[in-house]
């Protein structure tokens, strides 16, 4: 079966209309009816080879919604003409130690769901297509509550945030910073929220300030004025692409704070001693989620009204998207109409 798609076939080249084949349907698969797919900033690293060689040509995409088209002889968790979704991953051994503890993102050999090898040799394509086949392990059920384009940017942005803020215990009684009010910092911000932590929200714009109260900040604060702030702050999540000032930083966490970074800055970090000495402070990182984190995620968010803020695109929208996104120029995620694939 082919698909329309997007594709990429260069660092330096625009995103050009294509059809990808799909594998044939095997007995556990899911074929995902594309809706919506979501432009994460990784898409644009992968897309212009920022992040180690990249496998062209290329259709990224790993936020992606839709409904299920067909599914295989032995698919029991779902059925044609459901909501779902995939995110960052379409396969992983099952049976190392990550697996076995649903951290399937720790997986050493875990399958991204475009650019790499899959286990049958072919190279995974993404979600800038018009659909998507999946082992039904890593489908995920989209509650109706969430309309579909407000879900796709969940699947990758919504459990990077959700993840750490549950392993470390954002709750009532516990001080969360987000630094960068964006694709991801905005949907941090309403988790951590709904958790019941008290939320400061950084970021370098100052219109971003009301988008942040509404949407459950505490506080915001500009990111390059810290002052007042030292030892205010039990977990700090920074969602940047950029190198920090991590003595400063570091500097905002009370006793036992954690700094969980979750972002791959273009630079080494560069981490004086003395600041993690001080106050006993750590500093650490988190990848997205596993799948059962995943739909608790979701559901989670159905439960308290969490939606990504989105704008809906073309497909032939998808340059001027990416290089928006790597200026900072979107409120706060880009989401593609894959009904729009077939044109152009």
């Amino acid at each position: 079966m082919f698909v329309h798609a997007r594709c990429v076939c260069g660092p330096r080249e625009g995103f050009q209309a294509t059809r990808v084949a799909l594998r044939d349907l095997g007995p556990r698969d899911v074929r995902i009816d594309i809706a919506f797919a979501g432009i994460c900033h990784s898409d644009v690293e992968h897309a212009r080879s920022l992040r180690g060689a990249t496998r062209y040509p290329l259709v990224p995409g790993h936020e992606i919604v839709g409904t299920v088209g067909a599914i295989g002889a032995e698919v029991t968790r779902f059925a044609v003409g459901g909501r779902v979704g995939v995110g960052n991953m379409v396969d992983s051994c099952g049976s190392c130690d990550s697996c076995a503890a649903g951290l399937e993102q720790y997986c050493p050999t875990r399958v991204l769901t475009y650019g790499a090898l899959g286990r049958d040799g072919r190279v995974t394509q993404g979600g800038y297509a018009g659909a998507v086949v999946v082992d039904e392990r890593f489908v995920l059920r989209v509650p109706e509550t969430i309309p579909l384009p407000n879900a796709a940017p969940l699947l990758c942005a919504g459990i990077t945030l959700y993840s750490p803020l549950r392993r470390w215990k954002a709750g009532p009684g516990k001080r969360v910073g987000i630094i960068g009010f964006g694709g991801l910092g905005h949907l941090g911000v309403q988790i951590a929220h709904a958790l019941g932590a008290q939320v400061t929200a950084f970021d370098l714009a100052p219109e971003k300030r009301a988008d942040a109260l509404r949407l459950g900040a505490d506080a915001f604060r500009l990111a390059d004025d810290l002052d007042g702030l030292a030892g205010s702050l039990d977990l700090l999540i920074s969602t940047v692409p950029a190198t920090l000032d991590l003595e400063a930083w570091l500097g905002l966490l009370a006793l036992d704070g954690v700094l969980v970074w979750l972002s791959i800055p273009g630079a080494p970090l560069a981490l004086p001693p003395a600041a993690l000495l001080a106050n006993r402070r750590s500093i650490t990182g988190s990848r997205s989620g596993g799948l059962a984190e995943t739909q608790e995620m979701l559901d989670f968010c159905a439960v308290h009204g969490i939606r990504a803020e989105i704008e809906v695109i073309a497909a032939d929208a998808i340059d001027a998207g990416h290089e928006r996104l790597f200026a900072g120029d979107v409120r706060y995620r880009f989401v593609i109409d894959a009904a729009t694939l077939a044109q152009g």
